[in-house]
């Protein structure tokens, strides 16, 4: 039975754990895995344009001995120039996974109901599954466990925001997300991590109080104020959130040993100034370095047997 991937709680919590034990081997010998993935092909849907996700799919499938092939908004236009039904059923005779980086979560959903071979979010408005893997391998990595710690986002409570707390509550995390009022997370995304926390003993939290989110904080993370397909709001927006900058003020809440992270493009100056993105506790590029291995184990897990 094939497996789709679009939301981090479609994996278990030992799932989530075999596959950063993997990414770990892929990260640390990648040579043991360049056949792994052997003459298997990727389609690439982006519907939004991308610096990480594109290459680290791009490059990753290639690691694992595949192929890609990117199809851009004026090649498939989804449910425009053609039906997300048309374009599953014509990939699913062609490729052997499919990645799609798009707008409605719904279409990520679609394409997985109607074609029979693996589908990965590359992120959608409601969530960056992807993401939110490699997030949590990197606190692993720096901090050696990640059950209990607290973790703060700060900002606007969007996709990014969902998904870190649907890994929360998988992992057994504290989490905490502070946005100002009428920004907070999906209630949906909430519940659905603070079921998933019921067996692991995780803490979902909404503030509308960055300062007391920030204190004794293991982990800092922010992300821009207006994502892509907010542009209009952007400037409103900056007066809103202003208050909800992570500056070296606000980051002195946090543990000495608290890391900074951000899933990138960083807008420095608004949501992170840098004197933290740029201080000795960023992880940012090491965080975004791990999409590429945690982004393999994921194709490998649900390709390997297509």
């Amino acid at each position: 039975m094939k497996k789709d991937f679009f939301e981090v709680t479609d994996f278990t919590t030992e799932e989530i754990l075999g596959i950063f034990d993997l990414a770990k081997k892929m990260k640390e010998k990648p040579s043991d895995y360049y056949e792994a993935l052997r003459y298997k092909t990727l389609a690439l849907i982006f519907e939004k344009p991308s610096l990480r996700t594109r290459t680290t799919f791009d490059v990753g499938i290639q690691q694992l001995g595949g192929f890609s092939i990117y199809l851009s908004p004026a090649e498939i236009n989804l449910g425009k120039r053609e039906s997300v039904f048309d374009v599953a059923k014509n990939l699913e005779r062609m490729v052997d996974g499919i990645m799609v980086r798009t707008f409605g979560h719904d279409i990520v959903e679609n394409m997985a109901r109607y074609a029979r071979i693996p589908v990965i979010n590359g992120l959608t408005d409601f969530a960056h599954p992807c993401q939110a893997m490699a997030d949590y391998f990197t606190i692993l990595e720096v901090k050696g466990t990640i059950k209990g710690l607290k973790i703060v986002y700060v900002g606007d409570g969007n996709n990014v925001a969902h998904s870190l707390m649907s890994a929360a509550g998988r992992l057994g995390a504290h989490i905490v997300v502070a946005t100002p009022p009428g920004f907070e997370p999906n209630l949906k995304a909430y519940f659905n991590a603070t079921e998933a926390g019921k067996a692991t003993g995780a803490k979902i939290e909404v503030t509308n109080d960055p300062v007391e989110a920030v204190r004794d904080a293991d982990v800092v993370y922010t992300d821009v104020w207006a994502s892509m397909g907010q542009e209009a709001e952007a400037e409103k927006r900056k007066k809103i959130f202003a208050p909800y900058q992570v500056n070296a003020k606000l980051f002195a809440y946090a543990k000495p040993d608290a890391i900074f992270m951000h899933c990138l493009p960083a807008h420095r100056g608004e949501e992170v100034t840098d004197d933290v993105i740029d201080s000795p506790n960023s992880v940012v590029f090491q965080e975004a370095e791990n999409r590429l291995h945690v982004q393999k184990a994921i194709m490998y897990e649900l390709m390997k047997n297509k």
